[in-house]
């Protein structure tokens, strides 16, 4: 066990290291010059001169490979230069936005797990009644519905639901507070996308739960479980639903990844000052800097996410030999 971790810690660096060299291949394709974007932001003409000085004040006009090295260098001291739009430290730009989309990310994936996993080993009990059939639709549904869509019904329904009544519509104010500070102000904020977020999150996870507890029903060592007068619901908490949340695991990790980066329609429409958002608004800029440090964040918690993963199957399933 202790081997495999310390394999699984000592393979993060040549996957950062290659996805670094990936992120830093791919920013020197897209096509534009930041130069140009900030210099002819307000309409006005620049000489070949200063467009030369932007390029030497970023470091830009240095060759590629000497960039490269600055890059890894700088993520290896955790010191991810300066953002080329703002000229702020890119570090302070993700501090300041991180937060929000981590507490966002963890409270939908709570949400979803709860949701998930006890409707989807229901179903799976159930199999073909109407409850089966209730389950389904309603994880159907939040497969089909647009986040976009889902997040303005339920503000419209949050508004709609104050002024029933309270006779005035209300909705939380939109700047962030840590939970920490202020926790009732902190979740009037968060809630409702960590909601709208989980309800989709869930559905994936409920099909996958479902689809496996279905299959784990069927082998052998539940029928002798069974026959040997084991109590049912010793039979599905132990003997099932552990073995049926292997391919769940999996889902609920690479899902946890996507969120931090991946809310980018869900920040947008509750107005929330997230990664997702810093993100496009890097690209939107050609922010070399920050769309590297960003993306390389997210390649980071998806790594960590799949190795936590990989480790908890051990304890799900003793078949499996971490060696």
């Amino acid at each position: 066990m202790h081997r495999y971790l310390v394999s699984r810690v000592l393979l993060v660096f040549p996957t950062l290291l290659g996805a670094a060299a990936l992120v830093f291949i791919l920013m020197r394709l897209i096509p534009g010059d930041i130069c140009l974007v900030r210099l002819g932001s307000g309409g006005t003409s620049f000489s070949a001169a200063a467009l030369a000085a932007c390029h030497a004040e970023i470091g830009i006009d240095r060759p590629w490979w000497l960039q490269f090295l600055d890059f890894i260098w700088g993520l290896a001291r955790f010191d991810f230069g300066t953002s080329m739009w703002s000229g702020k430290p890119v570090i302070q730009e993700i501090a300041s936005r991180f937060p929000v989309s981590l507490e966002v990310a963890v409270m939908a994936t709570l949400i979803a797990i709860a949701i998930a996993i006890p409707l989807g080993t229901i179903s799976a009990l159930k199999q073909n009644t109407w409850i089966d059939l209730a389950v389904r639709t309603f994880s159907i549904a939040g497969i089909a519905t647009p986040s976009f869509w889902l997040g303005i019904m339920s503000i419209l329904l949050v508004l709609d639901l104050t002024q029933a009544i309270s006779g005035h519509p209300w909705m939380p104010s939109i700047d962030y507070v840590p939970l920490w500070k202020d926790p009732i102000r902190n979740l009037s904020i968060v809630m409702l996308p960590a909601i709208t977020v989980g309800y989709r999150y869930a559905a994936v996870s409920m099909r996958m739960t479902r689809s496996a507890m279905l299959e784990v029903l069927r082998e052998d060592y539940i029928r002798t479980a069974r026959a040997k007068g084991l109590l049912e619901k010793i039979v599905i908490n132990r003997h099932a639903l552990k073995n049926a949340l292997l391919p769940v695991v999996t889902v609920i990790g690479i899902e946890f990844a996507f969120l931090i980066g991946g809310l980018v329609v869900t920040e947008q429409v509750f107005n929330l000052n997230g990664i997702g958002r810093l993100m496009v608004l890097s690209v939107q800029n050609q922010d070399y800097t920050l769309t590297q440090a960003l993306v390389m964040l997210v390649v980071t918690i998806a790594i960590v996410s799949n190795m936590l993963v990989d480790l908890f199957y051990a304890w799900l399933d003793p078949r499996i030999r971490l060696a």
